[in-house]
């Protein structure tokens, strides 16, 4: 059994796809990042970095102790390695598949972050921060897009890499990107958005989370935090 603490939000949609994909027994724990869940102590025994998703597997491989993970790339690979699905073992697309989740984890996802962020709920609108992000979306969706040219997938089969960025990926209207210049992208994300597990995946966050407003006080917490001392 794996204890998912996840919220609604493309790093933990990650996680229910990959679960939901393989087949596994998990357990949700919602933690309500606009409630400020996730800088309770009990939480930060897995998840020090106050961010979602993180995950207990009580049945690690090897047996032992639960082990307890965060950050959604290392989860990803973990689960991978646990069932044998979703990364090859053939040495080349095994790396292909690898780098391609790392260029996610370490572009990807945080200049998108960063441009819903400036473009979204900042309370002043910056106009160099807002062309900024959105023209580095740009360039990062042209790398998917060339990338997508001729493979179905990211790493030509269906993997860890597709499914650290397509919950990113699938909000580009909010990114301020023009989906009709990136016909490969389209494609990618029509395919994957057509399978069940995926389509498993988001149901379960629309039961969890009915209201995915954010709210001036929300914004208190989610952003603007410096260092929370303990003890």
């Amino acid at each position: 059994m794996i204890d998912l603490y996840y919220w609604t939000t493309p790093n933990g949609h990650k996680i229910t796809i990959f679960l939901e994909e393989a087949g596994l027994e998990y357990r949700i724990k919602p933690i309500n990042i606009s409630k400020g869940d996730q800088f309770d102590e009990d939480y930060l025994k897995i998840s020090p970095n106050n961010k979602i998703p993180a995950m207990v597997d009580h049945d690690p491989v090897g047996g032992g102790e639960p082990l307890a993970l965060f950050e959604s790339g290392a989860m990803l690979e973990y689960l991978a390695e646990k069932t044998g699905q979703f990364l090859s073992r053939d040495l080349r697309t095994r790396w292909d598949t690898l780098q391609w989740l790392y260029w996610q984890m370490g572009g990807f996802g945080p200049m998108l972050g960063q441009n819903h962020h400036f473009s979204q709920y900042a309370p002043e609108k910056i106009e160099y921060a807002i062309n900024r992000y959105q023209k580095e979306s740009e360039r990062l969706y042209g790398v998917l897009d060339d990338l997508l040219a001729d493979r179905e997938f990211m790493a030509g089969e269906y993997s860890i890499a597709d499914m650290a960025t397509y919950p990113w990926a699938k909000l580009w209207e909010r990114q301020g990107q023009d989906i009709a210049t990136l016909p490969n992208v389209k494609r990618w994300l029509d395919t994957i958005e057509a399978r069940p597990a995926v389509q498993r995946a988001y149901a379960k966050a629309d039961e969890i989370n009915t209201n995915a407003t954010v709210s001036e006080d929300s914004k208190s917490v989610l952003f603007g935090q410096g260092r929370r001392k303990t003890g």
